[in-house]
């Protein structure tokens, strides 16, 4: 028992920490496509660190939801770490939510963001949340068939033992998977504000999403946001390793495969932090219109895995 809560406080602190610096790996390989220096792997560190040691600026007429969402979002992610095996499958939490809690962590999060970007009543708040809730509306469903698609193999909605049925059984190949894996990349990027659907990078008007929400926030608030992002993106992350690269990620109770686990963990995150600021580099920002167009592609690609796998 109490190696199983060691192995759940080390996980859930591991993705926790290194989150910002999974953001800072992919915005340095994205500047290194682009020719530029960067500023380093270590950057938002850095700007979590000025951030905190700022006074917060708030706006007179903004109520306690607006001070309470940044919190909000910042648990929801660390539960949503708490229940994604990363290095094991010996995660006591896990138990008490499945990938269906999970999506709903998510929303969670989402809503409480949008509701405090239209509490202060500012145009670029307002119209911010309408198009998170766009997005959301289908990235959901899209996201829920991903799931259910390993959730049908291994006959449990529960991640850990999804893990276990694809890593630790005999070697199979589920031609349907590979289609929820395309169609979970497109989800993750719509869900993490990243392009083609919005730009982290931007202020303009005509493109930000995620942005417009969080122009009044400053200091420990912003910070929260911007740290809940991150361990967002390393969710997503952790997600798509255990549901479609889950090999590697050592069994409950199998403390000699930790270490290579880790190895191995930290491999497929460089490789796919890699890999992100390539696609980013490659593709234009979509118009917000195309967004729908976008997630239905991903939805129906689920859609497709799915009746191939109950063929």
């Amino acid at each position: 028992m109490i190696s199983s809560i060691f192995s759940q406080l080390f996980q859930t602190l591991l993705i926790v920490v290194l989150a910002p610096l999974l953001l800072g790996w992919v915005n340095q390989c994205r500047a290194w496509l682009q020719n530029k220096r960067g500023a380093g792997v270590l950057q938002p560190y850095r700007v979590l660190h000025k951030l905190f040691h700022k006074d917060a600026v708030l706006a007179d007429n903004a109520s306690p939801l607006f001070r309470t969402a940044p919190y909000i979002q910042f648990a929801c992610m660390v539960l949503v770490a708490s229940i994604v095996p990363m290095v094991a499958t010996d995660l006591p939490f896990a138990a008490a939510a499945d990938v269906i809690a999970l999506v709903g962590l998510f929303a969670l999060a989402r809503l409480f963001a949008a509701l405090a970007a239209m509490d202060i009543g500012t145009a670029f708040g307002s119209m911010g949340a309408r198009r998170e809730m766009l997005v959301a509306s289908l990235a959901e469903p899209a996201l829920l068939m991903i799931l259910f698609m390993p959730a049908l193999i291994a006959h449990s909605t529960s991640l850990t033992t999804i893990v276990e049925a694809l890593a630790h059984r005999e070697f199979v190949l589920y031609p349907s998977l590979a289609f929820a894996a395309v169609a979970f990349a497109m989800v993750a990027l719509a869900e993490n504000a990243r392009i083609p659907v919005d730009n982290p990078a931007t202020h303009l008007e005509l493109t930000m999403i995620h942005e417009a929400m969080i122009l009044e926030y400053s200091a420990r608030h912003l910070a929260l946001i911007e740290w809940a992002s991150a361990i967002k993106l390393s969710n997503y992350s952790a997600i798509g390793i255990a549901l479609f690269l889950p090999w590697g990620i050592a069994s409950a109770g199998d403390w000699s495969a930790v270490p290579l686990a880790l190895a191995v963990l930290f491999v497929k995150l460089l490789l796919g932090g890699a890999g992100l600021a390539l696609l980013e580099t490659l593709s234009a920002k979509l118009r917000i219109f195309r967004a729908p167009e976008f997630l239905g592609t991903a939805f129906l690609l689920a859609v497709l895995g799915m009746l191939m796998l109950e063929l």
